[in-house]
């Protein structure tokens, strides 16, 4: 079967917003040895995807010009460099979101493998990956429940399972917002027989976090002393775990609910990171003896690894997706994800 020759392809001719996005017909590369041709099925969005359109995500003067945005994808093997021997046509892989991170240590040249950043992303109907940067997907999701596993996913996989002390049946994890990656670390820690505190600002989200198996939500507008009820809950002793999605905003109340000897997981900074209040990082951290880790998504061998745990967990782990948006309706699901209205992940259907 011959190869295509062209296909369909978002890119910024300049940051500043997702509006800026332009679609065209460009060619299709064919692999290089050691490259892999991949048909792009599925591309989830994150927040990192409004704060690289924005041109607000760091070190953005060094991007490639016409940036292909995304870095969250699934879909089908079409062909393989003459050098590759792992994949063939027809397997069902997605890319992990450091092109070059395969093991746990990553350095300045891993970061710089980045999709959707310092690399060209994947809201392209037609991409060529590096061999050693694919994963199997695992059998019984689709390519857009698939597609939300590289970043979401494996960041709580990461978080929460493959680092200082893995989670254990009978810990306690507090989760905040119902975002992709607190989703999944919600549905990771019930299926690792943990408890779940999940916060969030609406109701409704906090009934979806309820279905999934938390055991206790917070709405933080309506108790904004959020920290105190999650001591309350805990008789005092606070949470094994705490993931922190929103940054500064919310740091010095995460301290505070986090046990003597616990964890906190830095991921995000999803409350900005202007006119956020002083944090104490220290003091709660020396007193308590804290284990303090910045995630930043995860390796190859970790996204194998995770795959196994939702393999094994099929009805416990399935990616929640809010809605699913054509490939040609690419913008309206960028404004959809920028007006937080969604619970779980949000995806951009690209090829049938």
């Amino acid at each position: 079967m011959s190869l295509p020759t062209t296909g369909r392809q978002y890119s910024f001719p300049e940051l500043g917003s997702y509006n800026n996005l332009v679609v065209q017909d460009v060619p299709v590369a064919a692999p290089k040895a050691n490259e892999v041709l991949v048909k792009t099925h599925a591309v989830s969005l994150q927040f990192r995807d409004l704060l690289v359109a924005s041109g607000a995500y760091a070190n953005s003067q060094a991007f490639p010009p016409n940036l292909v945005p995304c870095s969250d994808m699934a879909g089908e093997v079409v062909a393989v460099g003459e050098d590759v021997k792992q994949w063939k046509r027809g397997d069902r892989v997605s890319a992990n979101f450091l092109l070059d991170k395969i093991y746990e240590e990553h350095n300045a040249d891993i970061i710089a493998s980045a999709l959707g950043g310092a690399r060209h992303g994947v809201l392209t109907e037609y991409r060529c990956f590096p061999a050693h940067s694919l994963v199997v997907i695992p059998d019984h999701l689709s390519y857009e429940e698939a597609s939300t596993l590289p970043c979401a996913a494996l960041t709580a996989y990461n978080a929460l399972l493959s680092g200082f002390e893995p989670l254990k049946a009978g810990d306690t994890v507090l989760v905040q917002g119902t975002g992709g990656v607190s989703i999944f670390a919600l549905q990771f820690a019930v299926a690792s027989g943990a408890t779940v505190i999940a916060t969030s600002s609406s109701d409704e989200k906090l009934s979806v976090a309820s279905k999934l198996g938390a055991k206790h939500v917070i709405n933080y507008k309506k108790t904004p002393d959020w920290d105190e009820e999650v001591l309350k809950l805990t008789n005092g002793l606070g949470v094994d775990r705490v993931l922190e999605v929103a940054g500064n905003s919310t740091l010095q109340r995460s301290l505070n609910s986090v046990k003597i000897s616990g964890s906190v997981d830095l991921i995000g900074a999803l409350g900005g990171r202007v006119n956020v209040p002083p944090v104490d990082v220290v003091g709660p951290s020396v007193y308590k003896g804290l284990k303090i880790r910045g995630i930043f998504i995860g390796s190859v061998k970790q996204f194998k690894s995770m795959n196994k745990l939702l393999s094994g967990n099929i009805e416990t782990t399935r990616p929640i997706i809010d809605k699913v948006f054509p490939f040609e309706e690419a913008k309206a699901a960028f404004a959809y994800l920028e007006s937080q209205g969604h619970v779980g992940k949000v995806v951009i259907k690209v090829n049938e």
